[in-house]
């Protein structure tokens, strides 16, 4: 059986460490804050800081530390099988308005870095989407056409540097890969020589949009802003209905040390066996780092520890001399259409700005954001505005947005129809979580390696879903928009902004 590692630990958070910024106590005034300090949020006050704006950025954790700082890394204009899709749902020049503005983020990243003098251990490698089954062939071949009418370099291959076979794959060359919190501490460090002010352990929990715009912290402190741009990977406040048209989806990451002489020299990318991602990275004398992605889930399914052990077997199989040192998991939306939702908040926004729905692509994407949304704000439009347009509606959407709302209805509705997931407190093992039905309503209940329990409200603050318990990570997870949160109730993840409330165990017998 594979051995994993104990703890949950991302290599990028592990190897890129920056200074800590202070809790925002007092007020602010500027022209732009960003609520948000991921790729999207990073490159967006980055952006806008050198373009002269007075910038805040602000997050309620740690910089880089949330989806971004657990990311695999991939920076690449190739996003799946995703052209053909795209020339069929926006045309053949919105799936090329998309090429350039991904490639031209790619390059960005290796511009800047060169600018700022940023060691971020970028490589330039091609990119694979590949497929192990002969019948998929043909719809690699179209995939490859779709790529190169859109103005990427691609083409079809029979033949990788992978350590096993494949049928075929889409091979499109000038991408990278880097590594994701070196680059992004050191834009925030350049951000704050330019002035800039940035502030972590500072959660945003009002917005007032007016002229100026407000915002108003947990702590109670107010920011003016001119402008405003909310980059929380699930938009955090609901105004623009977003919620109906994201999907939350988690994946799950390993990796290991591997002999230099076994790297496959690329990014890979297989939608077979519920996704597998491979590229490598820089790690030591003679050896690289392996990093394996797959096992897609939607949040609070469950068997988490399973798809981990299964992710790993995987591994091991295809590359048997690797040594599994590290394991994560990283979530994403997507969009209802595929396309990433950059610019006004909604139909009535004037100086309120998203970026949301990166679909598993947020390197590029959340650079893309940046330079986008400070166009955007300083008065300019790119040609590609439109298509990334939040406010946006397309007829093949429907099918998309009627599926995700049903599977919210069936958790909404179906999880309340459950007596309980557990009867009582005592049946929860320790180091395990579940929901029961205490004093008449349901809580959500840890207990610890000690025996000692912890119970919250199971109702997600975000629309009142009911939590489930994710096993590996011992997180309370919301499978309607992904809200996740510790076991004490504390926020880890919107978009919820408020924690589940403490709930009382009666002595003795604890459950009714």
């Amino acid at each position: 059986m594979t051995q994993l590692p104990d703890t949950y630990e991302s290599y990028w958070m592990e190897t890129g460490t920056g200074p800590e910024y202070p809790a925002l106590t007092g007020d602010l005034d500027v022209d732009v804050a960003v609520i948000g300090a991921g790729v999207a949020g990073i490159s967006t006050a980055w952006e806008l800081g050198r373009a002269g704006a007075r910038v805040a950025l602000l997050e309620a954790d740690r910089l880089a530390a949330g989806v971004t700082g657990h990311t695999t890394a991939k920076l690449s204009a190739q996003h799946g099988l995703l052209y053909a899709r795209l020339r069929k749902s926006f045309g053949a020049e919105g799936a090329r308005q998309y090429a350039q503005s991904q490639q031209e983020a790619v390059d960005a990243v290796e511009q800047v870095a060169t600018e700022l003098g940023i060691d971020c251990e970028l490589e330039r490698v091609p990119a694979f989407v590949y497929m192990e089954s002969a019948d998929a062939v043909d719809q690699l071949r179209a995939e490859a056409e779709a790529a190169r009418e859109a103005g990427l370099t691609a083409s079809v291959v029979s033949d990788t540097d992978l350590p096993y076979p494949v049928a075929g794959a889409v091979r499109a060359e000038h991408q990278a890969q880097f590594h994701p919190r070196k680059y992004l501490l050191a834009l925030v460090a350049d951000l704050v020589g330019r002035g800039g002010v940035v502030h972590e352990r500072t959660r945003i929990v009002s917005l007032d949009e007016g002229e100026p715009c407000r915002l108003t912290t947990e702590g109670g402190a107010q920011i003016v802003a001119r402008d405003v741009v909310v980059a929380t990977h699930y938009p955090v406040f609901d105004r623009a209905l977003m919620f109906s048209r994201l999907e939350p989806h988690r994946e799950l990451v390993v990796a290991g040390i591997l002999p230099a002489d076994q790297d496959p020299h690329g990014m890979y990318l297989t939608q077979e066996r519920n996704t597998r991602s491979v590229r490598t990275a820089p790690y030591g004398e003679g050896e690289r780092l392996l990093i394996v992605t797959g096992e897609k889930f939607k949040p609070g399914v469950g068997d988490v520890s399973e798809r981990h052990e299964r992710l790993a077997a995987w591994t091991e199989e295809r590359f048997p001399d690797v040594r599994i040192t590290h394991r994560w998991a990283a979530q994403d939306n997507t969009t209802t259409d595929g396309v990433p939702f950059v610019g006004p908040f909604h139909p009535g926004s004037r100086h309120v700005y998203v970026a949301a729905g990166f679909g598993g692509w947020g390197m590029s994407s959340g650079v893309m954001s940046g330079r986008l949304l400070c166009a955007l704000i300083t008065g300019g439009e790119p040609p590609w505005a439109s298509l990334y347009d939040p406010r946006r509606l397309h007829p093949r959407e429907a099918p998309s947005l009627l599926k995700v709302q049903g599977s919210v209805l069936k958790h909404f509705v179906g999880d309340r129809l459950r007596s309980s997931h557990v009867d009582t407190v005592d049946d929860i093992p320790p180091g395990a979580g579940a929901l029961v039905r205490v004093g008449g309503r349901k809580c959500a209940v840890y207990r610890d390696e000690s025996g000692a329990t912890q119970a919250v409200s199971a109702r997600c603050t975000h629309l009142g879903c009911l939590v489930l318990f994710n096993d590996a990570e011992r997180a309370w997870e919301c499978p309607c928009h992904g809200s996740r949160f510790a076991v004490d109730g504390s926020v880890l993840q919107g978009p919820a902004v408020r924690p589940l409330e403490p709930r009382p165990l009666p002595e003795g017998d604890e459950s009714d």
